[in-house]
């Protein structure tokens, strides 16, 4: 990899060549796919997370994510299946965990307990790891875009295609009952069983994305484009368009970034996102000062002249 980056030639104002050379090599091909169907499943799945208030339960599952990877490897089989088994199981606890609440969202006592837990489990995989195992946890950790391969991108593309199915038949109540749990509830809406499933299907969208920006990293990638999105607009479909537009470009940027520089394209991605979160909120706050002070002069200027 660092020997086809030494020859690559720098990028030229001319775009139809620069889209050529970075689509040359066909690990570019699967890396350019394979981050476009997470960055879109990151998307819409980080727009309902923010909008439920489950980050932390997103953050738990992220790391569940770790150490099903991390043991799928240790006993031989493939980490995707690990992933998947682990992030079932988390949101099975937290959901029987949080049975006994009167809160219909999922507690962040309930999810703070399934984090300890598996990352005790962790801990253990990694003391019983070998040297050549210890080495491929940075990829579960960070991911491993650019070493992406055909059969990668085929499961990539069959979980979206899934994911994206199931979303599309419970957006609308799972929408509701984010809103407003109770009214949902009293209108015989599955508040519990939507919970539920929602953590299954992020459980989906965490066991997919290790592979292109890691557990550590995929929740920067769910998080932050949704609530930039949700600075930027309260109405509810542009939020949700926006959040996968940002979560698109933030995936396209870094991958950009990451192949023409030697420094891990994880990092790019989650800068961008970072950086754009940071420049949206100062932006705010400027904006908002501005129109406090505009109506201050406003008022001032009123009632001088009522004086």
């Amino acid at each position: 990899m660092l020997i086809v980056r030494a020859e690559m030639l720098p990028f030229s104002w001319n775009l139809i060549m620069d889209i050529q050379m970075l689509l040359h090599y066909h690990f570019m091909q699967n890396a350019y796919v394979a981050g476009t169907l997470v960055a879109l499943m990151a998307g819409m799945m980080g727009y309902f997370m923010v909008l439920r208030g489950q980050s932390f339960a997103g953050h738990s599952l992220a790391n569940v994510g770790f150490v099903g990877a991390t043991g799928a490897v240790l006993f031989g089989i493939s980490p995707i299946i690990g992933l998947f088994i682990a992030g079932i199981c988390a949101a099975l606890g937290i959901h029987i965990l949080n049975l006994t609440t009167r809160q219909s969202r999922q507690s962040d006592i309930a999810s703070g307990v399934i984090l300890s837990a598996s990352l005790a489990s962790g801990f253990l995989f990694i003391h019983l790891a070998t040297a050549e195992y210890a080495a491929n946890i940075l990829n579960v950790l960070f991911g491993n875009v650019l070493g992406i391969s055909d059969i990668d991108v085929s499961i990539i593309l069959w979980s979206t295609l899934l994911l994206i199915s199931v979303l599309a038949v419970i957006a609308r109540p799972l929408f509701f009952a984010s809103l407003d749990p109770a009214v949902a509830a009293a209108r015989r809406v599955p508040v519990r069983l939507l919970s539920f499933g929602y953590l299954v299907l992020l459980a989906l969208e965490v066991a997919v994305a290790v592979q292109v920006v890691g557990v550590l990293l995929i929740f920067a990638l769910l998080v932050t484009p949704a609530a930039i999105a949700q600075h930027l607009t309260s109405r509810p479909m542009v939020a949700l368009v926006l959040a996968i537009v940002l979560a698109l470009l933030f995936m396209s940027l870094g991958l950009t970034i990451g192949y023409i520089t030697p420094y891990p394209v994880g990092f790019f991605i989650t800068t961008c996102a970072f950086g754009t979160y940071v420049c949206v909120r100062v932006g705010r706050f400027i904006s908002k000062r501005l129109a406090r002070t505009r109506f201050t002069v406003s008022t001032e200027t009123k009632i001088g002249r009522i004086s």
